[in-house]
């Protein structure tokens, strides 16, 4: 009796166990892991919208350096003649307090000691002149400085908005750096620890020899491959995609903005059929990612967050925008 009434109550609380379970647990069941498809896809749609998100902040950001640069060099024109208004004010007071604290009893002094009220209505009148011309002085100078206020203002405006754009874009791409980050992750799982499908730089690169500046860009570019994306970055260990033609170009005395639209509006444009080693290929409307031609239908460029400099097919890096020629 003792054996059948324990094993009646172990059917009970497995019955009872496995009710839990369904009550509990009621749509439980396997999900499977995401495949490296499906990972890429969420990779690039997030890179989609942040991308041009940075590279509308690499413009404005610039555009705050150089209207910061601006304000200095103003702001240093117009400190000698703060200076010299502020040392024509200090004169006229001190003129002035001499005048107050012992006019009445100097001049009542003249009139004794000299015996001729035409004296001292000359010493008054040579004080007053003076006087005057410190006035006059202090006039001009303010003039001046007004006009200088006035040249200021704008570009304080200027830069407060330029600073407000710069904080607020900072913002967001910190936001969606951390989506990319997570996603980073999974990227690392379905990949291993190098991140990668294949070579940097599987083909030669460049492509041919040119005796050109633009091989010497195209050259360099090749020599990044495998350099960590980072945006805003423009070397020597990482880039952006901007950043890379920046230094690519800086490399033969032509400068570029760091921007991938910036870029575009400063260089000729060029055609497909013209393309040679070194130029700019533009990509999306409105742009916001770039490489540079290597030949043989191949670009180097810096892809996306995650991802490292590299060798791609020019076609296959996203739709083609225009091409351009710096120099």
């Amino acid at each position: 009796m003792p054996g059948r009434t324990h094993r009646n109550l172990r059917l009970v609380l497995a019955s009872a166990l496995a009710t839990l379970i369904v009550i509990v647990l009621p749509g439980t069941q396997a999900h499977a892991d995401p495949t490296v498809a499906e990972l890429e896809a969420k990779i690039q749609k997030i890179w989609g919208e942040a991308e041009p998100l940075i590279e509308e902040y690499n413009g404005v950001h610039e555009q705050y350096k150089k209207n910061k640069a601006k304000q200095t060099a103003l702001l240093k024109k117009i400190e000698p003649l703060q200076r010299q208004v502020e040392l024509a004010q200090l004169r006229v007071g001190v003129i002035s307090a001499q005048i107050y604290k012992g006019g009445q009893a100097d001049a009542f002094n003249a009139v004794i000691t000299s015996g001729s009220p035409q004296i001292l209505a000359e010493q008054l009148s040579f004080i007053d002149q003076i006087a005057r011309e410190n006035q006059r002085q202090i006039q001009g100078v303010s003039e001046m400085k007004a006009q200088y206020d006035t040249q200021k203002l704008p570009i304080d405006q200027l830069v407060a908005t330029l600073a407000k754009q710069d904080a607020d874009l900072a913002a967001k791409k910190k936001t969606i750096e951390a989506q990319l980050a997570e996603l980073q992750k999974l990227r690392r799982q379905a990949y291993g620890t190098s991140g990668t499908t294949g070579s940097f730089r599987p083909w030669p690169c460049p492509a041919a020899y040119e005796p050109t500046k633009g091989y010497k860009v195209a050259s360099f570019a090749c020599k990044q491959a495998g350099k960590p994306y980072v945006w805003a970055a423009a070397g020597p260990g990482s880039y952006d995609c901007s950043g890379l033609s920046l230094a690519a170009w800086k490399q033969v005395g032509v400068y570029l903005p760091h921007q991938s639209r910036a870029q575009r509006a400063s260089i000729p444009y060029v055609s497909r059929a013209n393309l040679r080693l070194g130029d700019i290929v533009f990509y999306y409307n409105p742009i916001h990612h770039l490489g540079i031609y290597v030949g043989d239908n191949k670009i180097m460029h810096a892809p996306s967050a995650g991802d490292n400099v590299r060798m791609a097919d020019m076609d296959q890096a996203g739709p083609i925008h225009s091409f351009g020629r710096p120099g």
